[in-house]
């Protein structure tokens, strides 16, 4: 029998696999992607982007967010005009159609994530949270400092 690998890296795919497996459902049932959800929730957060801004926030391709914008569109989630000072540049903004996908899908997602962290003890929820959020900060440090920016 193998032994079980204990590196970051491995832990982390498992997690990021296991949880968009259990996730997707949710998602799917409000006519959504996960990317398609991510978006909305950078919507929700900063109205009114371009798609470009979008790509770049979201660390994504831009003929990546172009897709997700289409799937986004054609379900009414959101909508993408002509920007008010360029028309070749898109605006992109949520819909109320968006916005209540977006809250049904945060509510469902919330459930899982509670299901999941019941398997740690009360006082470790947070600490673990805390933690996953320094690693991804202390990742994001590197990888700037990295590439000299």
């Amino acid at each position: 029998m193998a032994s079980p690998r204990n590196d970051l890296h491995w832990l982390a795919l498992q997690l990021y696999r296991n949880l968009g497996t259990l996730e997707l459902p949710a998602v799917r049932a409000q006519g959504l992607s996960l990317w398609g959800y991510e978006v909305l929730t950078r919507l929700i957060g900063e109205p009114a982007q371009s798609q470009l801004e979008l790509a770049e926030a979201l660390g994504l391709d831009k003929s990546k967010v172009v897709r997700v914008m289409d799937e986004l569109e054609a379900n009414g989630h959101a909508t993408r005009e002509p920007g008010p000072d360029d028309r070749r540049r898109r605006t992109i903004a949520i819909t109320p159609r968006g916005r209540r996908a977006w809250q049904a899908t945060r509510i469902a997602l919330a459930k899982i994530e509670d299901s999941l962290f019941t398997q740690l003890p009360t006082r470790q929820r947070d600490t673990t949270r805390t933690g996953i959020r320094r690693l991804v900060a202390a990742l994001d440090e590197m990888r700037t400092d990295a590439s000299g920016g």
